[in-house]
């Protein structure tokens, strides 16, 4: 079927050339948008036009745009075209394009074909959609309407007053119900577009949610810049880099997973404040929340810290929501979200002693509760001694495994011991209690601390975050968490910074910055040695960024925040393959 109407579509096009007319045209140019079109003086109604044509006051006007409907009344045919702005409707009339032209039209012109006319406005009576309604008025341009063409005038070839601009040889879906599978949708995202206004809403918010971050920024005296995209070394986040290689360096490259290392290299280099809205990727999978690809704006502050990040973030996403929705409470997912100052702040230990009914645990410095809160509240059962392996170093984590009494698999992933697992895993609370007295016996209180956060931390990830609806910061993450970040002066163990959480999702994240390279040096080995046991999200020592740090960075804090996901709460999209005009999906 697909076949027949493109081959008819295509004998259509030969017809417009034999006729000595291009089909593919570009000497035609309009005068108003459909938009403009609605906005603009006409006159009254049909008689009113044909005064106006016969005294020779007719304003002619240009227009241009893709035929979406077409309904024919035999000697007159209604079309409605579409533009970048919004519809129009064009009348022809056998009195004014004459029978030649109105014959042209049917004969050659199609759905989906991109036409341009001349005539004038005015106004056309609608029937009533319901009786509430009554009946009103639609701006028309009656095609052909001048003066040499009007009633009792010689009807000159329709190509005068319409023409064909570019001949469509595919039909477009049906006008009511659009692409209806959703994998269709983004895999022919430039018909999805044609067919459905909202698609297109989206894809315009996104560009005024940028501008708006944009005009905030540079107000503040922020500068915009540009840092690589191809690196030697992926850092600044945690996550699995996608892989390429530079052939004329004869050299393996990956693809920014962050853009913080060159940025606050920048401050280093005394652009005390900058930003760079860019696009970021991560070699993980697709869900409702994430695309491989994905835009984040990253900025850094000298001489500012986290919480004065607070106050600008909530300034900032507040005038986003009024530029873009108009008003500081949108709709997501049939709820409101209000992003008017001031938001809720709240401690991670204390959100999940709350959530677990133990109480704050904003202060908590025992493996063994750690252990015992987060055991049948994270991700599986063998997580938290994942957990335990990524803060111990390899000596303490192979000791206590063996104090235990199993061996540990030399090779296996992550170098966890499977032996000691399979062993307990009947009694994974007997396990995890013996273990955590293991680990609180012979670690300091600030590590202790760290780990029993650290384990929280899991639980708030698995069960917590996803329940955060109106703007929350989320503050005192343990230092195994945060391997960027300052720590906190008086309590090392955590670090300043804060997570943004609304609807559901991370919206952003900041800190205020680790500036000793001997610190910084320390926890980049502590993730190189991950690395090397196989944990494919932690990265190498930057040695780079360490010599920019021992120069000397100014104290600054620095936050990222998800464009998409912010789009995704501004146009009440489900998911962020709405708001991505071309999101990944698997090779059809």
């Amino acid at each position: 079927m697909e076949e027949n109407l493109r081959a008819e579509r295509l004998r259509k096009m030969e017809d417009l050339r034999k006729a000595g007319l291009d089909p593919y045209t570009n000497d035609f140019r309009p005068t108003m948008t459909a938009a403009e079109a609605q906005r603009a003086r006409f006159a009254a109604d049909e008689d009113t036009l044909k005064g106006a044509i016969a005294a020779g006051r007719e304003d002619i006007q240009l227009v241009t745009g893709r035929v979406m409907t077409i309904r024919d009344s035999g000697k007159a045919v209604f079309v409605t075209i579409q533009d970048r702005t919004t519809t129009l409707q064009l009348y022809l009339k056998v009195d004014y394009v004459g029978e030649q032209g109105l014959e042209f039209f049917k004969k050659h012109v199609d759905l989906g074909d991109i036409i341009g006319a001349m005539g004038a406005l005015f106004q056309t009576r609608v029937q009533a959609r319901n009786e509430k309604d009554g009946k009103g008025h639609e701006v028309t341009l009656l095609v052909g309407a001048t003066k040499l063409q009007a009633v009792g005038g010689d009807a000159p070839r329709m190509p005068s007053s319409l023409r064909v601009l570019t001949k469509a040889l595919h039909p477009l879906p049906d006008k009511w119900h659009g692409l209806a599978d959703v994998e269709q949708r983004y895999r022919q995202r430039h018909v999805d577009l044609i067919v459905s206004p909202e698609a297109r809403m989206k894809l315009r918010r996104r560009a005024r949610v940028i501008q708006s971050i944009r005009a905030f920024l540079d107000g503040r005296e922020f500068l915009e810049v540009e840092t690589p995209v191809l690196q030697d070394t992926a850092g600044g986040a945690t996550a699995r880099p996608f892989r390429t290689h530079f052939n004329a360096l004869s050299q393996d490259m990956v693809l920014r997973i962050a853009t913080e290392l060159h940025l606050k290299r920048l401050v280093v280099g005394g652009l005390e404040r900058v930003y760079e809205i860019g696009r970021i990727f991560r070699n993980e999978g697709v869900s409702r929340k994430h695309n491989p690809e994905f835009t984040s704006i990253e900025l850094y502050q000298a001489y500012a810290t986290y919480r004065d990040l607070m106050e600008l973030t909530e300034e900032m996403l507040h005038k986003i929501a009024v530029d873009v929705t108009g008003s500081a409470v949108v709709k997501y997912a049939g709820k409101d979200v209000d992003f008017t100052p001031p938001y809720r702040k709240v401690a991670l230990g204390d959100l999940v002693g709350t959530h677990l009914g133990a109480g704050d645990q904003s202060e908590i410095d025992s493996v063994v509760k750690g252990l015992e809160l987060a055991l049948g509240h994270v991700v599986s059962d063998v997580e938290p001694l994942r957990l335990v392996q990524k803060v111990l170093s390899n000596d303490e984590y192979t000791a206590a495994l063996k104090e235990l009494g199993g061996a540990v698999d030399a090779g296996s992933e992550m170098d966890f011991s499977r032996a000691t697992w399979e062993r307990h895993k009947a009694d994974p609370k007997a396990f995890y209690a013996r273990l955590g007295k293991l680990i609180d016996a012979s670690l300091p209180r600030e590590r202790r601390r760290d780990l029993a956060l650290y384990l929280l931390f899991a639980v708030f990830e698995h069960e917590i975050e996803h329940t955060l609806w109106n703007p929350t910061f989320v503050v005192e993450y343990p230092i195994s968490a945060s391997p960027l970040a300052r720590r906190r002066d008086g309590d090392p163990a955590i670090v300043d910074r804060f997570e943004l959480f609304s609807a559901g999702m991370e919206v952003a994240n900041a800190f205020s910055e680790l500036t000793d390279p001997v610190d910084q040096r320390g926890r980049f080995e502590a993730q190189a040695r991950m690395k090397a046991l196989g944990d494919e999200e932690a990265q190498a020592v930057d040695e780079e960024f360490l010599a920019a740090l021992e120069v000397g960075m100014p104290p600054t804090a620095g936050e990222g925040l998800g464009i998409d996901r912010l789009v995704m709460l501004m146009t009440d999209s489900a998911t962020i393959r709405e708001v991505i005009a071309f999101p990944q999906l698997r090779r059809a």
